[in-house]
């Protein structure tokens, strides 16, 4: 979930030898991609023919304290999650509660999507794989950035309005709705809620014991990462994503030294302990790491990738022949990588308090070339690079449209605040308030109210909102339409920078005049 410079970066390309990496390159590696790319803190676990050999806490938890990050220090790791949900519901195909294709209405009656024949033929499997026909984060603002009164019904029911942008089962558009939907299924099947489920059925065999399946069931927080963000250049810590509404689909707590178990358990099929008990079968665990839905690929060096695609919970590449299974997770101020490569029984995971993806590849991909006997570029000076130059492309759209604003005020460009105020309705994200105080214009949402900000003139048709936390780097254009009188009716949104994490997904609402 929340950034889009998940860009792969490496390091010490000539002193690595194509050997197991040692700790001290792992360390070396570490403390270069903490000061390349600011991130306080991060943790570092490899585990290798079913042992974990390497686990370790690098930088700090907090700028504020300064206390230092280890093995055990817990980390939200987002869509990371998601692998557990589906971990979980192979489980009661196991038990046979549930399977793949059972359609979601029968354990959900309420469930709707925008179209009948996709209502009455989504299948669990559906819920896990991106090919719903909804676009990129579609209703995201739901849960989205936080502080919302939606709940998982509301969720569930608000689906209908949702309007496709593909054919249903024809093009992978990653969602994170429907794993809240996916969570509810396994209540219902299972009579447990899905935090429970996860912490009784999984975490607890696996002897994660710091671990918790959201943040607000931490038995112990006092070893725990916070958030930070840069903001104008500068490293700030913001307030930590609690809303449990989106825990089936990115809640989890965990370490690096409980998230080793994990792993470990995922390369042995299914299996744990000294008995080898299994979670699930070995049958449902290949049926997790089968393609479900086809992904774009383009085949180059250094991986040679053939093919790419989505299972049941991960993202399914081949990589110098070898398979690979991998999922990211990202909240504001936190990302997390968890990278498999079955046939070298390797497993690696990076889990950071700073929202560059780029730290994470940086860490996990070095360590994957070691194994692979692939000889690693600079990618530290590459992917820097590369991090500038899209930045300062969407930092030159971003700045000309404020520039345009203040020359706006500078002139005094008259505007009658009485043709936008009033509040306004989207179908399924609810009414929004126009409001003037003292001579501005503000725009407030009902219902998440985190998304609060000032308006600005931009264009004709056409305001800005500047949001009141600058940590959600995701300032939008509003376009107005007008009744004969000149009075706005109807508004619709988009993000002004192309950088704006998808999860504010503004492109989707289309707000109505409530009050006339």
């Amino acid at each position: 979930m929340k950034n889009k410079l998940f860009v792969a970066i490496a390091l010490l390309s000539t002193s690595l030898s194509f050997a197991q990496i040692s700790s001290t390159h792992v360390d070396e590696l570490v403390d270069r991609t903490l000061k390349t790319f600011n991130v306080p803190g991060i943790a570092v676990a490899i585990v290798k023919d079913g042992k974990i050999i390497h686990a370790k806490g690098y930088g700090v938890k907090s700028i504020l304290t300064n206390e230092k990050v280890d093995a055990n220090t817990l980390f939200g790791i987002a869509s990371n999650s998601k692998a557990f949900t589906s971990a979980a519901l192979a489980m009661l195909v196991d038990e046979g509660k549930v399977k793949w294709d059972d359609k979601v209405i029968k354990n959900l009656p309420n469930f709707k999507m925008y179209n009948e024949y996709v209502t009455n033929e989504f299948t669990i499997r559906d819920l896990l794989t991106h090919r719903s026909g909804l676009g990129l984060g579609a209703g995201d603002l739901m849960w989205w950035p936080g502080g919302s009164n939606f709940t998982p019904k509301d969720i569930i029911e608000n689906l209908q309005y949702l309007k496709p942008v593909s054919a249903f089962r024809t093009q992978y558009d990653y969602d994170n709705l429907l794993y809240i939907v996916a969570g509810e299924v396994i209540r219902v099947a299972s009579g447990l809620s899905w935090c429970d489920f996860v912490e009784q059925r999984m975490m607890k065999p696996l002897e994660m014991n710091n671990s918790a399946a959201s943040f607000v069931r931490l038995k112990d927080t006092t070893n725990i990462i916070v958030p930070h963000v840069p903001i104008d250049g500068k490293l700030k810590v913001i307030s930590r994503y609690k809303n449990q509404i989106l825990d089936p689909a990115g809640g989890i707590y965990s370490s690096v030294n409980d998230m080793s178990k994990w792993m470990i358990m995922q390369l042995n099929n299914g299996k744990y302990g000294a008995e080898n008990q299994q979670l699930f079968s070995e049958k449902e665990h290949n049926e997790m790491w089968t393609p479900q839905t086809i992904m774009p690929v383009t085949t180059k060096p250094p991986y040679n990738t053939h093919f790419r695609s989505y299972g049941l919970g991960w993202y399914l590449t081949d990589e110098k022949g070898y398979k690979q299974v991998r999922h990211s997770g990202s909240l504001e101020g936190i990302v997390t990588l968890v990278t498999l490569l079955p046939e070298l029984n390797l497993g690696i995971i990076v889990l950071t308090n700073q929202q560059s993806g780029a730290a994470f590849y940086a860490i996990s991909n070095t360590i994957k070339d070691s194994y692979l006997g692939i000889k690693s570029d600079d990618y530290v000076t590459v992917y820097s690079n590369r991090v500038k130059a899209s930045e300062d492309s969407a930092d030159k759209v971003t700045d000309e449209v404020w520039a345009l604003v203040a020359e706006n005020k500078k002139i005094n460009t008259k505007i009658d605040f009485n043709n936008y105020v009033g509040t306004y309705k989207d179908v399924w994200f609810g009414e929004i308030v126009i409001s003037e105080k003292k001579g501005k214009l503000f725009f407030a949402s009902k219902r998440s109210p985190r998304l609060t900000g000032e308006l600005f003139f931009y264009k004709e048709k056409n305001l800005v909102v500047k949001w009141n936390n600058a940590y959600f780097h995701a300032d939008a254009h509003l376009f107005f339409e007008y009744d004969a009188a000149g009075k706005a009716i109807a508004i619709k949104m988009k993000p002004i920078s192309e950088l704006t994490d998808f999860s504010y997904d503004f492109q989707d609402l289309d707000f109505k005049r409530v009050n006339k």
